[in-house]
């Protein structure tokens, strides 16, 4: 077990000066807290120039949302280079351009997220920004997950609602509330920060031109998703050996031809709860979940490095550099296995320090690597050529 911290007694600015527990223990999942100046004015992992470019690159996952005369549209990105500034040039349109994942392209947009490391990063699924002009947003709408919105630069008005009513306006490209009635509503300058629980209602509008909001948003799967994503794991995975026989059947009475006996219904019933039951068995169901909260999302890709290293060049390099997760990699463990991207690794007990280490802060310094053995630098060398971890540039 990880050594005992005093973190949680702490007091977080970014919370409002309370600790992480007393948070966890009054607000989350429970009700929304408003927290003014959590962080720096003009907090800005990216910048104007690179939120546009950013929604133009095939890898990056946007959405254009545009009210025009009273009329909502849906664009999906890569938003071509020039639509952006085009639309601004419309002074009429009130728009608003939403980019997914902005932790895999930007470090300080990763390091926006280990404020929040008083939740387990299993539970974190990204950071999103929001590119708005003044009267821009998405409408009145309800997220099923929990979620820090973050005010970076400009201003935006945030209305919320705890009403479960939760019909949608017909017709729309958006998913936007009927019947939506603020119950509260305060303006977020920056570096203020608004959190809100699961399934409360939120209407989001900027006051300002360049108005920039940063949303932290957490993984919350419904029961549904994470059974189907079990019985595919089941599907790809188990392999059960043997046949169905019945080499002391009875004969069948002709009268009842179409019938399912009871000793048929038995022997099928028998097969597939023995085998089922092996395949849900605490290990391994610990490693399904595993290899669940691990797997990048299914828009990301790796690509090899465009040149390839010996492992002998490798191993130079590392050790002179150090090694530091992709910035879209997820590596993550439990009491036995280390999970990379979906994968189960089995790291040696000599080598589980080194890799705990890589989990918790993303990054190995040189003097780390030289208690690594041959094995774990091997798999360092395997994972770099597919680019999971990077070479440390700095």
């Amino acid at each position: 077990m990880p050594p005992k911290s005093n973190r949680p007694t702490k007091l977080l600015p970014h919370l409002g000066n309370i600790s992480a527990q007393q948070f966890l223990d009054e607000y989350w999942q429970k009700k929304p807290l408003l927290i003014r100046a959590a962080f720096a004015k003009k907090f800005a992992p990216l910048t104007k120039a690179e939120i546009f470019r950013l929604s133009s690159y095939d890898e990056a996952e946007s959405r254009l949302i545009a009210n025009i005369d009273g009329r909502w549209s849906l664009d999906y990105g890569p938003c071509p280079r020039g639509t952006l500034p085009a639309l601004a040039r419309n002074k009429q349109a009130k728009w608003t351009v939403l980019i997914q994942d902005t932790q895999h392209f930007s470090h300080e947009a990763h390091a926006l997220l280990a404020h929040f490391n008083f939740l387990p990063q299993a539970r974190i699924d990204d950071l999103m920004v929001s590119y708005a002009v003044k009267g821009g947003g998405v409408g009145p709408h309800f997220d099923s997950y929990d979620v820090f919105l973050l005010q970076g630069t400009g201003k935006r008005r945030w209305q919320i609602s705890s009403k479960q009513d939760q019909t949608l306006i017909s017709g729309l490209p958006l998913k936007i509330l009927r019947r939506f009635q603020a119950e509260q509503e305060w303006i977020l300058d920056e570096g203020d920060m608004l959190y809100l629980p699961p399934s409360w209602a939120h209407n989001g509008i900027a006051e300002t031109d360049h108005c920039v909001t940063w949303s932290i948003g957490f993984r919350t799967p419904s029961n549904q998703e994470l059974l189907d994503a079990y019985l595919d794991d089941l599907r790809d995975g188990l392999k059960v050996e043997g046949r169905y026989t019945d080499s002391q059947r009875q004969a069948t009475d002709q009268n009842t031809f179409a019938a399912i006996d009871a000793p048929l219904q038995a022997a099928f019933g028998k097969i597939l709860r023995t085998n089922l039951s092996a395949a849900i068995q605490p290990t391994a169901l610990n490693e399904f979940i595993g290899r669940y909260l691990s797997q990048p999302k299914s828009h990301v890709t790796f690509e090899p490095p465009e040149s390839d290293l010996t492992f002998s060049r490798f191993i130079r390099r590392v050790s002179a550099k150090g090694l530091v997760l992709d910035l879209r990699s997820r590596l993550l463990y439990d009491d036995g296995h280390f999970y990379l991207n979906g994968e189960m690794l089995n790291i040696a007990k000599s080598d589980r320090a080194i890799f705990v280490q890589l989990a918790n802060h993303r990054a190995l310094a040189p003097s780390t690597l030289t208690a690594a053995s041959n094995t774990a630098l091997g798999l360092f060398h395997r994972y770099w050529r597919r680019r999971y971890f990077q070479i440390d540039a700095n």
